[in-house]
């Protein structure tokens, strides 16, 4: 078997940088604003604090300005979507994120449905959703758009192939699902129920694993020549398969770190810009 590919995220993430920030220049030299993507954190959980940290950083980088709403542990439903209404009505906002997870007495799904589907640059409104399944113009889900680019950026073929997607969340599983349905993949959605697991994962052509569990797909799962996703990190600096022992089995893999997380934080920021361009008129 050939040595496979890797499905270098960062390097990709890096590259398309370099032109967001042209884009992003140009939008200063023609209006004089500056892309504002606007970040709410509710409560001070370890990770979501790094990874706000993260999306900060590729901001800087491209130029753009990070506006970061610190808000209390006992924020409630009602306060949130308060200040999303006002991220809604600032016109100097393009983008808006709300770290995912919040505190577990508020309604995320409410918070996520006020935010304007033209500020909504992390692809989390219902509607939203439902316009990227039925083909329509609108934003994609970070996370699930950081996939669909690596996937498209290699050449890795999607139509005819057969997909498993484990996992089943409504900012990852259930938007991937779509995404690669739309680009006529057979698409099967895996979860917790799911029986038969392990054999359905033998005929994959491509697996998207996203359960949020360290190592949960084997390598004794996968066919020779699959294509590998891992959209999971956990403890340890590893992802929801066992890359270490599947690889040489694979065609290709995205590696944890470095493959899918560099370029979700590059996908919400593209959409930023791009919400920027749409609202000075530039595109």
């Amino acid at each position: 078997m050939n040595t496979p590919l890797i499905l270098d995220g960062k390097t990709l993430a890096a590259n398309i940088e370099k032109d967001l920030k042209v884009r992003v220049q140009r939008i200063k030299d023609i209006t004089n604003e500056t892309p504002v993507l606007a970040t709410i954190i509710v409560g001070n959980d370890p990770a979501s604090v790094t990874y706000v940290k993260m999306k900060g950083n590729a901001c800087t980088r491209v130029g753009m300005k990070s506006l970061k709403i610190e808000m209390p542990e006992e924020t409630s439903t009602e306060e949130l979507i308060e200040k999303i209404r006002e991220l809604n009505r600032d016109k100097n906002v393009h983008g808006i994120l709300l770290q995912h997870p919040v505190p577990g007495h508020i309604d995320e799904m409410a918070c996520f449905n006020e935010i304007d589907l033209l500020k909504d640059v992390d692809g989390v409104n219902t509607n939203t959703f439902g316009r990227m399944t039925m083909q329509l113009d609108s934003f994609k889900c970070a996370t699930p758009y950081s996939i669909m680019t690596i996937l498209k950026h290699y050449n890795i073929q999607i139509e005819g192939k057969d997909v498993v997607v484990i996992g089943r969340s409504p900012i990852l599983g259930k938007p991937v699902a779509m995404m690669l349905l739309n680009e006529n993949a057979t698409v099967t959605i895996c979860h917790s129920k799911t029986k038969d697991l392990e054999d359905i994962v033998k005929r994959a052509d491509i697996v998207v694993a996203a359960v949020g569990k360290p190592k949960f797909v084997k390598a004794e799962w996968i066919k020779e020549g699959c294509v590998l996703v891992d959209a999971g990190y956990n403890q340890g600096n590893v992802g929801d398969i066992d890359l270490e022992n599947a690889i040489e089995k694979c065609s290709a893999y995205t590696p944890v770190p470095g493959g899918v997380g560099p370029m979700t934080i590059n996908c919400l920021i593209s959409q930023t810009v791009e919400s920027a361009e749409r609202k000075l008129g530039l595109i």
